[in-house]
């Protein structure tokens, strides 16, 4: 974390059962192995975790959620997922962009999350990481961001937001996400309620919410808690209900008993070592 750490998010439960972001954050934190920019901004850079050995390294493309907001949180709370991948040998593209509060929103936000995707097909090859079969996964804002990139990396012809690569994402795993900006836009008392019309670019939907652009060719897997107060399994239900109705059909979802919001990026937890099977098989690694 860094020297002054930014507000902690909401706590997801009072109970001892449930894990609060101080229990994740107590941990010692690991480190990345390389930091690679991809634009000039201070926020512009991803985190590369390189397992040991020359590779192929099966390769995953991860992004932290905070409501959309960098004063939220930032790509280390991320860390020690992306340390348990890659002593798995997976390698973990873990991505920074700018938030709402620091030149994001719509379009900035989605032009960082693109030239990331962008950035990792660049450096592919020094790496050695293996680009043929992409995960990209993404914890609550970030699971709306995963499910966009999956949605929207090769861009459409003559809309913005175009990709000049196409980021071969065959999986993409929403964690406790909030997919759906327009039903974000009207939950009055959430959290992150607030932040999602400044995602939406003036009600953008269809470049924005993935619920409502063209349907992704990957497979999407929505990863819920069950005592998940941020984003609980009804958001992810009902993202697959509008799923299901317009004939997108591969869509999975997964539901962990008895655990919360931050257990589903801590290592340790039944959420996470549901994750890491879910991960491992759709690379191809079981």
């Amino acid at each position: 974390m860094p020297d002054d750490p930014p507000p902690s998010p909401p706590q997801t439960a009072t109970a001892d059962s449930i894990m609060v972001w101080d229990d994740l954050f107590s941990r010692e934190q690991p480190q990345a192995s390389e930091r690679l920019a991809y634009g000039e901004g201070p926020l512009q850079f991803s985190e590369l975790w390189l397992p040991e050995g020359d590779g192929p390294h099966p390769t995953v493309l991860m992004i932290h959620g905070g409501c959309w907001q960098t004063a939220i949180a930032e790509r280390d709370i991320m860390n020690w997922i992306a340390e348990d991948l890659r002593g798995r040998g997976i390698a973990v593209w873990n991505i920074e962009y700018r938030g709402v509060d620091r030149g994001g929103g719509y379009p900035g936000t989605y032009e960082d999350v693109l030239a990331a995707g962008d950035s990792l097909v660049e450096h592919a090859p020094r790496f050695n990481l293996d680009m043929s079969n992409i995960v990209a996964i993404g914890h609550s804002a970030g699971g709306h961001l995963a499910l966009w990139l999956a949605a929207r990396q090769g861009g459409l012809p003559g809309q913005p937001l175009m990709s000049p690569r196409i980021l071969p994402i065959t999986t993409a795993i929403s964690q406790g996400g909030l997919p759906d900006l327009r039903a974000g836009e009207q939950r009055e008392g959430h959290p992150c309620g607030t932040e999602a019309p400044r995602l939406m670019g003036g009600g953008r939907y269809d470049l924005t919410s993935p619920q409502v652009m063209p349907a992704s060719s990957a497979r999407e897997i929505l990863v819920n808690a069950e005592r998940d107060r941020i984003a609980p399994p009804a958001y992810a239900e009902a993202y697959r209900g509008a799923q299901l109705a317009r004939d997108k059909t591969d869509v999975a979802l997964v539901t962990i008993p008895g655990e919360g919001h931050v257990e589903l990026i801590a290592p340790g937890t039944a959420s996470w070592a549901r994750q890491v099977a879910l991960i491992e098989e759709a690379l191809g690694l079981e």
